[in-house]
């Protein structure tokens, strides 16, 4: 009976641990459930955060690779601005050349001008005085010739001496006449010649205008011409 009794004791104790081992596995299989979930929980915030970490380099990949585009076309514009710049000074340069050129034409022109006015005038005079002295020395050959065919026609006797002097004075006119002659021809000549080369400067001065009107169109577009 006592025996029994042990014995029964023995097998509720066994089945007392057994329940409380059964128990215990419970609640560590739990626990083991509750870190497992605990830990997919973690390994998807870390899948997450990964992802995000990814998404970030190629934002940051993308946002210097932006910078990079923005520092050369930053750099390209201050190029352009340099050039620009360098293009208006170059440009204010020619355009005080020309002015200071065309200063220098217009006064090359005007002395000219002047040279031909007052050559004009000079020449005016001395070719109406030429022409007087011209016709007087004529009209003194006509006299000097119509007194000598006056003298030869009338038989009169003349002495050689005063046919000598007639013949003189005759000749004497006749080299002037020349004289006057071959010097309106050179003041013709000269008269001439000025205004070919008044016409050659102008003709220059055209050409250099058409030349910087063709070549320099910054300076045409602001002036609004083609002046030198």
């Amino acid at each position: 009976m006592e025996l029994s009794s042990a014995f029964e004791e023995r097998v509720r104790q066994m089945e007392d641990a057994r329940n409380h081992c059964m128990t215990r596995l419970q609640a560590e299989k739990e626990i083991l459930a509750a870190k497992s979930r605990l830990l997919a929980a973690k390994v998807a915030a870390a899948r997450r955060l990964e992802r995000r970490r990814l998404l970030l380099e190629r934002r940051a990949a993308d946002l210097a690779s932006r910078a990079l585009a923005a520092r050369a076309a930053i750099d390209a514009t201050h190029a352009r601005r340099l050039a620009v710049a360098r293009d208006i000074s170059s440009t204010n340069g020619e355009i005080e050349e020309a002015q200071r050129k065309a200063e220098e034409w217009d006064r090359f022109y005007e002395s000219k001008r002047k040279e031909m006015e007052e050559f004009r005038a000079m020449s005016q005079q001395f070719e109406a005085g030429t022409r007087q002295e011209v016709q007087r020395l004529k009209a003194s050959v006509s006299q000097l010739q119509a007194a000598l065919q006056e003298l030869q026609s009338s038989g009169l006797r003349s002495d050689d001496a005063g046919i000598g002097a007639a013949e003189a004075r005759k000749a004497d006119l006749m080299a002037k006449k020349a004289k006057l002659d071959e010097t309106l021809a050179q003041a013709r000549q000269f008269r001439a010649l000025l205004r070919q080369q008044l016409q050659k400067a102008f003709a220059s001065q055209r050409a250099c205008s058409q030349e910087r009107c063709w070549g320099g169109s910054i300076v045409c577009r602001s002036s609004g011409d083609c002046r030198v």
